[in-house]
Parts: structure tokens; C-alpha cells; sequence
């Protein structure tokens, strides 16, 4: 270590400010410095990295991985990689959070580096899936496709998901980072659109329920996080009806079926529903999956790419095991409806979602309702 990072790493504990040390790194990167940073962050996990009780630690180690991996260039994603490939970083979950950040800030061809280095296979499959976010074809991308295209991770999780973007997936909202933050959209919350109005003798068949655990598990993948990580809640139910159900008639039986999410709906309050297209609710899930809840920061975009995907197969009724294309063919098939209300279940913040999916036939109903409070 260099005398000036020794000093640091020896005094870190005792300031109340570390803006200071962020500027320190800051300027050795403007002068041309990059390895700099990374010196410092390792110096910093070797001596602090077991220790969540240091929050200088915490700030600074977040700063300087920022900075190399939100600044433009193949020496800074090259630092980056090299500080948190590090045998004093590897291993601590960063993986997810890296990806996005890189590939957020650099171009394909700087990131290369990732597949024949020393980064884990998590790494590289989270920025295959981050990049393919980004629009880049992988499995055209010289040091890249290689790896993309290979058989050897089609066990993992994110081996499901096809390299190429559908369009049902355009309308992806990705996060903008930068060395002191970040900001990303929130397309939920209440619904404004009245497109479809409650008919008040609008004929709703009779109906069954037929929830299982499983199948709410499955529709919940996409919003689990607000629930697990923050203040959220969740509703997920499926219903079966004995006839087919008009589709104008979708307000009535959300209002019919029971719903903890719709209590007092209609009755001292109204309820909004419109339909939407199967973009727009994905778009919608990928933002709850990606970007999180009040108090959390999600699972980044591969991950997050995965669970809107998982969220709706499953409203769909896609059959488990089905490939990306047979999920995809049933939620184009599915009439999507976004829906919301002023009852005391939605928290009314920011983080609201309902969605529900009428299956081909329109004898089959499911329904996800999300909420999230601060």
C-alpha cells in the first residue's frame, strides 16, 4: 500500500464525514489515476470487509466502485473488475449490482474483459443479460459471444432467458447511475386512465377460486422483493369461471371476487381499470423486480429480467417448464388489465400495482396486486 491509502485506512473509523476521501479519488482518477481507487477499495475490504459495523467502510467502498464503474473507458472497467474480482471483495453479492453499474457506463467492446478474467460466472451472466437490456446482440460481440452462446451455463437461472430482446420487452426502464447516485422511473402508483368503467349490470358468471401456493408464488416473483426486503404486501389469486367471461365485464368480477386488495371498492370508492398492452405490463413488473420497493434496491436487470418473465408466464397460465418462446405465444394470447382503487389496502405512496390477465377462452382470471410504503 502506498503511504497515503495506509492513512486513510487507518483513519477511516474516526471521521464523521468521508466526502473527503470520496474527492481524494475522485481527483487521482481525473489525473489518470484508475488503479488508485481499486488499491484503495481492496485496502479497505482487506482491513474492513467483515465488518458491517463501519459505515465509513460501507460509503467509501460503494463510492469508489462507482466511480470506476460509472466512468466511461477500458482502463476504469478494468479496475473496477479488478476490485471487485479481488480476493477480498469476491464473494460478497456484489455480482448483480456490478453488472448493472457496467453496463450502464461502458461500451460492449470495454467489457470483454470480464470473460477472461478472473470474474465469476455470476458476473459474466448477469452483464450478458444486462447488456442484451442495452440492446447489444452478445452473440455477435467478439469476446462476448463466446461465452454467451455456450452450453456450459445453460443450468444456471438466466440460461433460460433468450439473448435477444422481445418487443414485448421495448418498454424496459433502466436505471441512470453516476458516482453519487442514481434515479430510475417508477411506472406504477394510482391509476389515473377510467378507459373501462364499471357496468352495473355488467353479467359476471359464477366463479371458483382455485389458488395454490405455488401458483401465487409464481405470480409473485416479480414484487416478492417489496415484500421480503421492504414494507410491501401482496395479493396473487386465480379464478375459474363457469362461463365465459366478457371482457367488458373485468371490472365487475374484480370487484365480485373477494379481493382484500378491492375491499370497499365501488361501494365508497371507485375503481379504475384499463386495458393495457403485454409491453406495458412488463414493463410495469420489470421496474417492481429490478429497481424494488420503498426500502430496498431489487435484483438489478437480469434478475429482474427473469422475474417479470416468471411473474407473467404464471398470470398467463403458462404451464411450467414451457420455453421462453410457448410463455411468451400465451401472454401475447391474454388480455391484460391494469387496475386500481382508493381502499385501505393500497398504501397510496408510490409502489402500487394491480394487474390481471384473462386467459384465451375468457373462463380464467388471475390476478397480482402489489403494494409499498416508506
Amino acid at each position: 500500500m502506498t503511504e497515503r491509502i495506509e492513512k486513510i485506512v487507518a483513519e477511516l473509523p474516526s471521521l464523521k464525514d468521508v466526502t473527503g476521501v470520496w474527492a481524494v479519488a475522485d481527483e487521482r482518477l481525473a489525473r489518470g489515476d484508475a488503479a488508485f481507487p481499486a488499491d484503495l477499495g481492496i485496502a479497505l475490504a482487506r482491513t474492513y470487509g467483515s465488518s458491517r459495523q463501519v459505515w465509513q467502510y460501507r460509503s467509501v467502498f460503494d463510492h469508489l466502485l462507482r466511480l470506476l464503474a460509472t466512468t466511461p473507458g477500458p482502463d476504469h472497467a478494468v479496475q473496477a473488475l479488478r476490485l471487485v474480482c479481488s480476493a477480498e471483495v469476491a464473494g460478497t453479492g456484489l455480482d448483480r449490482y456490478t453488472a448493472s453499474l457496467l453496463a450502464s457506463s461502458h461500451e460492449a467492446a470495454d467489457l470483454t474483459v470480464a470473460f477472461t478474467g478472473r470474474a465469476s460466472e455470476e458476473l459474466r451472466a448477469c452483464l450478458v443479460h444486462e447488456l442484451v437490456l442495452r440492446g447489444v446482440v452478445v452473440e455477435e460481440t467478439p469476446g462476448i459471444a463466446e461465452w454467451a452462446t455456450s452450453p456450459h451455463w445453460s443450468h444456471h437461472p438466466l440460461g433460460r432467458l433468450p439473448l435477444r430482446l422481445s418487443d414485448v420487452e421495448s418498454c424496459a426502464d433502466l436505471p441512470s447511475y453516476h458516482a453519487h447516485g442514481s434515479s430510475h422511473s417508477m411506472p406504477y402508483g394510482p391509476l389515473e386512465s377510467r378507459e373501462l368503467t364499471v357496468i352495473a349490470d355488467a353479467p359476471v358468471p359464477p366463479v371458483e377460486e382455485t389458488t395454490t401456493w405455488s401458483a401465487a408464488a409464481a405470480m409473485a416473483k416479480a414484487v416478492a422483493n417489496w415484500a421480503e426486503e421492504s414494507n410491501g404486501r401482496i395479493e396473487a389469486r386465480l379464478f375459474d369461471f363457469a362461463a365465459p367471461l366478457d371482457a367488458g365485464s373485468v371490472p365487475n368480477a374484480l370487484l365480485a371476487l373477494g379481493l382484500e386488495c378491492l375491499r370497499g371498492a365501488g361501494k365508497t370508492t371507485d375503481l379504475s381499470v384499463a386495458v393495457r398492452a403485454p409491453a406495458q405490463v412488463w414493463r410495469v413488473l420489470f421496474a417492481a423486480a429490478s429497481t424494488g420497493g420503498a426500502y430496498n434496491s431489487g435484483s438489478y436487470g437480469a434478475y429482474g429480467r427473469l422475474a417479470a418473465w416468471q411473474s407473467m408466464a404464471a398470470l398467463a397460465g403458462s404451464p411450467e417448464g414451457a420455453t421462453a418462446g410457448e410463455a411468451e405465444a400465451r401472454v401475447r394470447d391474454c388480455t391484460w388489465h391494469v387496475f386500481g382503487a382508493d381502499t385501505k389496502w393500497f398504501e397510496q405512496v408510490a409502489w402500487d400495482i394491480g394487474l390481471a390477465a384473462l386467459a384465451p377462452g375468457h373462463r380464467h382470471l388471475a390476478v397480482l396486486a402489489a403494494t409499498d410504503t416508506d
